[in-house]
């Protein structure tokens, strides 16, 4: 029997036996072997197309034709999540996804590098943001315990066409990276609630090391002892509320007082003062910002 793939003879298939039905046997197992291979195609072919989808790889007008083809629907709501993982090419969590996510015919699991597994997820009607936190929570519970692999989600804003789904997928890479300088300790971060943390990640680093020379006199506000930074994070957690950081720290009140005023002296910051203590919390975060910056040149 021949078995053909889109009209190019690619396989024979031989069937034996004694009985009479082995033709019609043999009949039936080359059409499941095309519609296999078909399927299989299909596959391969709607995942090339996401990873192109996603990387800006294609003409607007090649990406509504190949849509078409591919039976993949252009106006449907969707959003992208990054799924990292502490290990490169990481089979067993790249498998647990699509296992969670493979019934799901309008969902997409895919990888463009080593550490990432790429989500496109269909947003039915009603769904909120809060519901795409849950989904991604699942992920990292799920890849937690079975794939037993430490992981970190971020995931882009809804988009309503599939020509925005790459704005979505840049987002989650942002949410990702802005996550692991200002938010170190979530595991789950989305794009819409990264807040001033968005807005320094895309300053240019003269303009950051220019506001902390202008703002410190060219000292860096991370170079106080633990005490002050300890002194400082929880000040800021309590919301300026002196007689509160105090109780917190386990120190008299006038001893925070004491440790203030010594930090107004050598900054020239008040931390009472609202607009000073907006800086001072800026500047850490610009540090963080440039640090991190700095570590990815090398």
């Amino acid at each position: 029997f021949k078995v053909f793939d889109e009209n190019q003879l690619e396989y024979i298939l031989l069937a034996r036996g004694s009985n009479e039905d082995v033709y019609m046997v043999g009949k039936m197992v080359v059409f499941q072997i095309q519609n296999l291979l078909v399927a299989y195609k299909e596959r391969f072919d709607k995942d090339n197309f996401i990873k192109n989808l996603l990387l800006d790889n294609l003409l607007l007008v090649d990406i509504y034709n190949r849509a078409k083809k591919l039976h993949i629907e252009t106006n449907v709501k969707r959003v992208v999540y990054v799924i990292e993982t502490a290990h490169e090419k990481d089979g067993s969590a790249l498998e647990t996804v699509r296992s969670l996510f493979a019934a799901k015919t309008k969902d997409f699991v895919t990888a463009v590098d080593e550490k990432n597994i790429i989500l496109v997820k269909e947003v039915k009607p009603g769904e909120t943001y809060e519901d795409l936190e849950k989904t991604a929570n699942m992920v990292l519970d799920m890849l937690n315990t079975e794939a037993m692999s430490k992981v970190h989600v971020a995931f882009g804003t809804v988009v309503s066409e599939i020509k925005e789904v790459s704005r979505s997928y840049k987002e989650a890479k942002m949410a990702l990276d802005v996550g692991k300088i200002f938010y170190s300790g979530k595991n789950v971060v989305a794009f819409s609630k990264l807040g001033i943390g968005r807005l320094i990640y895309q300053l240019p680093l003269p303009l950051c090391r220019m506001f902390i020379k202008e703002t410190f006199d060219g000292k860096s506000p991370d170079e106080f002892d633990e005490e002050t930074l300890t002194t400082i994070n929880k000040f800021f957690e309590n919301s300026l509320n002196v007689s509160e950081t105090s109780r917190q720290l386990y120190i008299h009140r006038n001893t925070l007082v004491y440790r203030l005023d010594k930090l107004q002296k050598s900054t020239g910051l008040d931390l009472r003062v609202f607009e000073d203590a907006i800086t001072f919390k800026i500047a850490l975060m610009v540090v963080k910002y440039m640090k991190y910056m700095e570590n990815m040149d090398y």
